[in-house]
């Protein structure tokens, strides 16, 4: 039986789970070894007391440089974008209600791809590559908000929300494809591989814009994390109880979709890491959603990393893209969950 301890200070009260804390510490050391393993391998193999040696470094060249400035911002990016896209994943699997929902199915990742390729057809000649994130988030946050209206009839039920949000995909997609087909082919493959997702090339700038989003959005999910679990609830009975449950589901939405939206700005469209990572944190953490939202995080993280490791060093010299080995993963896991769906 779980061990529970109670924190109290003035009206601040908190219930700490032993055993989802323990889960915790050993998955943030799982962690940390992917972290240095990514440290050690490429094309330049070291050993985990050369790594441990090279962060301390205040050499700018030679393999520090390769340490620090190469494979490290890289890791930190890939981490940030999975812990990212895992939360924003196990948010919308409570509020549509449906294990098998992630920011690909209500038109988030959709929005934002179509925004990208837009951008990258049309603009970043002339504007360059600084502006497309916020091009990323615009089109993530416009896709998301149609659906939200479009589902809207006294109130947005999850069914109309999957509904809708699978509709507006479809479209998107095909907005997406008719872009690619007269653009240029150097646009064509720049947009290809964003669309498939990549940490390819990232900077300390690029981790640093990122967590600053991320740290921005973190009180405003800190704020609604308790109204999480209350969307579990039936429409009529959380109406019965007084909770306005259209305003919560909006909002948590709203963090949803800014959470996958910054994290797909930065990374690209990651397919299924926001609905891998999410199962992960719910089987390891039964119950609470800030144990299973901090589990989410830290297996989002780890998938990522692997898979952004997997690519760089199993077709050396190549360096394929990350998102090819999160699909090759989330791919037979969303069949294994469509069919235990049907039973």
């Amino acid at each position: 039986m779980d061990k529970i301890i109670v924190l109290r200070w003035g009206p601040f009260s908190r219930q700490l789970n032993l055993t989802t804390l323990q889960r915790l510490l050993l998955a943030a050391g799982a962690l940390l070894i992917v972290i240095l393993l990514s440290l050690m391998q490429g094309k330049v193999t070291l050993s985990p007391l050369a790594v441990l040696r090279l962060l301390g470094s205040d050499d700018p060249g030679g393999l520090a440089f390769i340490v620090q400035q190469l494979r490290l911002p890289r890791i930190v990016l890939a981490g940030l974008v999975g812990a990212a896209l895992a939360v924003s994943g196990l948010i919308l699997q409570n509020i549509i209600r449906n294990p098998l929902a992630s920011p690909d199915l209500l038109g988030i990742t959709s929005g934002a791809g179509t925004a990208a390729v837009l951008y990258l057809a049309f603009f970043s000649l002339t504007l360059g590559d600084s502006m497309l994130p916020l091009a990323v988030i615009a089109g993530a946050g416009l896709a998301t908000g149609s659906v939200w209206l479009l589902a809207w009839k006294q109130g947005a039920t999850p069914l109309r929300l999957v509904l809708i949000g699978v509709g507006v995909s479809a479209l998107l997609g095909a907005v997406t494809t008719l872009v690619l087909v007269f653009s240029p082919l150097t646009t064509t493959l720049s947009a290809y591989v964003w669309l498939t997702g990549s940490v390819y090339g990232a900077t300390w700038s690029q981790a640093l814009a990122l967590a600053q989003w991320l740290l921005a959005i973190l009180p405003l999910l800190i704020w609604l994390a308790r109204q999480v679990m209350v969307q579990q609830l039936d429409e009529s009975l959380a109406g019965g109880i007084g909770v306005r449950i259209q305003w919560q589901r909006g909002g948590l939405l709203l963090v949803s979709v800014a959470l996958a939206g910054v994290a797909i700005a930065w990374g690209g469209a990651m397919a299924f890491v926001g609905l891998i990572a999410p199962h992960i944190g719910k089987r390891l953490v039964a119950a609470g959603f800030a144990g299973q939202a901090t589990m989410s995080a830290i297996a989002g993280a780890i998938v990522l990393i692997l898979a952004d490791l997997i690519g760089r060093v199993l077709f050396l010299p190549a360096d394929l893209p990350a998102g090819i080995f999160v699909a090759v993963l989330g791919t037979p896991f969303f069949l294994y969950l469509l069919l235990k769906q049907r039973h």
